[in-house]
């Protein structure tokens, strides 16, 4: 499996229209923005990593990032390694020279044992931070897949990744604070691969976060109205379903289809976790008059 197994149509484009108003999507948001999300990555599938590393306002943007595709995706913490110049102290005030220390970015990368199965995002708006290049040279030799973000042409960054995504903002309003322009192009950067990403490997369907983690009671009404939407039915057969699931979105919606909880958890292994793929199968069976659905005299659409 890998980044080419999705819809054909580019999934990127709907949220690059749905991230910026209609005056600013006059042009792409990149000029390489197409190759990352076409680059083979058996990873993704396979239980592998997914790695970012920055300083500054850039390594922050990259761990919000990271750290929302836990609760909406329900993407393994355990697969996710977030690297900040200066550690957890940088979150909250300037570590001095962290930026600048190639040697640790070495050690924090190498620590995690990456591997050809990985992939590395290195974020940078100067596109030269010394820690952010030398923690994606680093990766990249172990054999992962790097992507560097810089709003900096010909900078260094872009030489050290196997794919460089260059978001050329100029100058900023208040000279150097890239908090603002740069700040802005890198976060909607990384909502376009995060959520493109999420796309093509099966955690949502049909617009709706089907892998969502359901963590207090604001998320279990919206599980339970993704349920009744999709479904097309009432709250109490949500509630039921949801229930019987073991708060699991996806095995619910297969539960409303007529499968067992057994059975709906096999035919999701089956299909790599795509609900998609999993009711398009229970839809040709049903078809040929086989399968758990066949004798339903009334099917969910």
């Amino acid at each position: 499996m890998g980044w080419t197994h999705g819809p054909p149509t580019p999934c990127w484009k709907p949220c690059w229209k749905a991230s910026l108003p209609p005056r600013l999507r006059s042009r792409p948001p990149c000029r390489t923005w197409k190759p990352p999300l076409h680059r083979p990555c058996p990873g993704w599938n396979v239980g592998e990593g997914f790695f970012t590393s920055g300083r500054g306002t850039s390594g922050r943007i990259g761990l919000q990032d990271g750290v929302e595709l836990i609760p909406t995706y329900g993407w393994p913490s355990e697969r996710l390694v977030l690297l900040l110049a200066g550690g957890e102290a940088a979150l909250f005030s300037p570590v001095e020279g962290a930026e600048d220390d190639e040697e640790e970015a070495q050690r924090a990368i190498t620590s995690h044992n990456p591997k050809a199965d990985d992939v590395v995002i290195g974020i940078a708006a100067s596109g030269g931070t010394p820690y952010t290049c030398a923690a994606l040279a680093s990766a990249r030799f172990c054999g992962s897949l790097t992507i560097g973000l810089s709003c900096t042409p010909g900078a260094r960054l872009m030489a050290e990744t196997d794919v460089g995504i260059l978001t050329e903002t100029g100058p900023e309003v208040v000279a150097g604070s890239t908090r603002m322009k740069a700040g802005t192009a890198q976060k909607i950067c990384l909502n376009l691969l995060s959520t493109t990403l999420m796309v093509r490997l099966g955690h949502t369907w049909r617009g709706h976060m089907v892998d969502m983690r359901i963590v207090n009671t604001k998320l279990v009404h919206r599980a339970l109205r993704m349920i009744t939407q999709l479904t097309n039915c009432s709250d109490e057969q949500a509630q039921a379903a949801l229930l019987k699931a073991d708060g699991s979105i996806k095995l619910a919606i297969l539960l409303r289809h007529g499968l067992e909880p057994a059975q709906g958890r096999m035919l999701l292994r089956l299909c790599d976790g795509h609900l998609r793929r999993a009711l398009e199968l229970l839809a040709v069976q049903a078809a040929r008059g086989v399968g758990p659905t066949a004798q339903q005299s009334q099917t969910v659409s």
